[in-house]
């Protein structure tokens, strides 16, 4: 069986998927972006912002599907530069504890809505 899952205060999808899926054991999170789930609107600021942005629209779907940080097994991060990967770690850091998930972290070219980060997630359903 595979469940659709929403949270009313992270953004809503820009396009034909779901924000996340729960499918078996596993939470599947989709990228997120730094859209305010309450006005639709990118956060502005820098990538710290963007970075805490992302990570609480994660956070939410996964609250939302039954899960917390706790249960991220692996992540993904894409940058539109890398010159930012020790900033969007500091803020990583600050919502994951050891054993910290798997993860890949990748320059794109370019993200939807013109951001710098986007970070999709899988979690263990407890």
């Amino acid at each position: 069986m595979r469940h659709a899952v929403t949270a009313p205060t992270a953004a809503a999808a820009i396009g034909p998927y779901s924000p996340a899926l729960r499918a078996g054991g596993l939470l599947f999170v989709s990228g997120q972006i730094p859209l305010d789930g309450a006005t639709g609107q990118l956060v502005e600021g820098d990538i710290t912002a963007e970075t805490a942005r992302v990570l609480d629209n994660i956070g939410d779907l996964l609250r939302a599907g039954g899960a917390s940080f706790a249960d991220v097994a692996r992540t993904t991060i894409f940058l539109t530069n890398l010159d930012d990967f020790a900033a969007v770690n500091a803020v990583y850091a600050t919502y994951f504890a050891e054993p910290y998930p798997a993860r890949a972290t990748v320059q794109v070219s370019r993200l939807p809505k013109g951001v710098r980060v986007e970070i999709d997630a899988i979690a263990v359903l407890p």
